[in-house]
């Protein structure tokens, strides 16, 4: 009998106590949850670059402390009105790194960076590398320049590693990649290069050449003349002089005596 009561109170013991042990890890664990999480900013649903925030666009969740994240936003009156530059997936924390200036224009020109500029070019199927100029695509611009007044046709490298910010009317690449001809790409280039781009427009034709968006190397490269294709020296060697045979001297005049009787005479040749 005491046997059997000794083991009821052991049982109610440890009953009571994973009981005590359950309800405060919950209090921790409540308490550590609380304590370690903050409410965000996060898209309500996928959202375009170009796109102005609305209340609806926006949502608050829950956000570890412990995994830091830059630029964060908090309040959704510091985010609505403004500009995406980029495009943010649903529930992807909106940063301050992906939105325009306050008051910056709709559209392209939220896509312009301070200090640079875009310039649309007129393209075609050829220039446009059979429609895969997306934007955000990198490349050289070359200029191939007619000559006149007897001087050759030239091909010189004008721009190097310019970013295409649209095409066509997308501000974004097609999510499949298919290729896409339009009539018009603009690209983001500095002042300084927006009046070079303008002047081998006007007075020659261009030809975009793709290259890798991580390849940043900028190449020192020199023109191309006609004649190199032809196969013909840019740089001929002169011509070698060559010497005239020396005159060979005049023969000396010779003499002749005339006899006239008894007279003689002499006359020189």
């Amino acid at each position: 009998m005491k046997i059997r009561r000794l083991g009821m109170a052991l049982l109610i013991a440890l009953v009571v106590s994973l009981g005590a042990t359950y309800f405060l890890y919950s209090r921790i664990k409540h308490q550590v949850s609380k304590s370690t999480s903050m409410k965000i900013i996060v898209a309500s649903k996928a959202l375009e670059a170009g796109t102005e925030i609305a209340p609806d666009d926006v949502t608050l969740v829950d956000w570890p402390s412990n995994l830091e994240l830059e630029g964060t936003i908090m309040k959704a009156d510091d985010i609505v009105g403004r500009i995406l530059l980029y495009p943010v997936p649903v529930k992807e924390p909106i940063r301050k790194q992906l939105l325009a200036a306050p008051g910056a224009a709709i559209g392209l020109a939220a896509k312009i960076p301070d200090g640079m500029r875009a310039v649309a070019v007129v393209t075609n199927e050829v220039n446009n590398v059979s429609g895969f100029l997306f934007p955000g695509s990198h490349v050289d611009v070359l200029a191939t320049f007619r000559g006149e007044a007897g001087k050759e046709p030239i091909t010189i490298t004008v721009l190097q590693n310019i970013e295409v910010l649209s095409a066509g009317e997308r501000l974004q690449p097609d999510p499949s990649g298919k290729p896409q001809n339009v009539k018009v790409v603009t690209l983001l280039i500095t002042p300084d290069d927006a009046q070079k781009l303008s002047l081998a427009n006007n007075q020659g034709t261009l030809q975009f050449v793709l290259r890798n968006s991580s390849d940043q190397q900028q190449i020192e490269q020199r023109p191309t003349l006609i004649s190199e294709l032809q196969g013909v020296r840019s740089n001929p060697v002169p011509a070698q002089h060559v010497p005239r045979p020396a005159m060979a001297p005049r023969p000396a005049g010779f003499e002749v005596e005339v006899f006239d009787g008894t007279k003689k005479s002499v006359t020189t040749f």
